[in-house]
């Protein structure tokens, strides 16, 4: 949650869903800083949610699709369970 949570590194997320792009492009459509651009993607590649390819002197992005759905059946499955515990309160002692 908290890798998503941060704008920056979401608006990178929802370019990466559309194709890979290197950091140059990225730098380009968000305006970011090349220093502060790659913190954030080092944070983006711990986390598992993107992955590296080398080309040349450049390195491309690409989103793990898996992984963001990972996250969305967890996030379905709680939702599904506040929906079925929505009634369920506990008494006070």
């Amino acid at each position: 949650m908290r890798v998503l949570a941060d704008p920056l590194r979401l608006r990178i997320v929802t370019l990466l869903a559309r194709e890979t792009l290197c950091t140059t492009h990225l730098v380009e459509e968000t305006g970011a800083r090349q220093t502060n651009l790659s913190n954030h993607m080092k944070v983006l590649r711990e986390a598992g949610v993107v992955d590296t390819e080398p080309c040349g002197r450049f390195v491309y992005y690409k989103l793990r699709p898996e992984v963001l759905a990972g996250l969305s059946e967890r996030f379905a499955a709680l939702a599904e369970s506040a929906r079925t515990a929505a009634e369920n309160k506990r008494a006070c002692p």
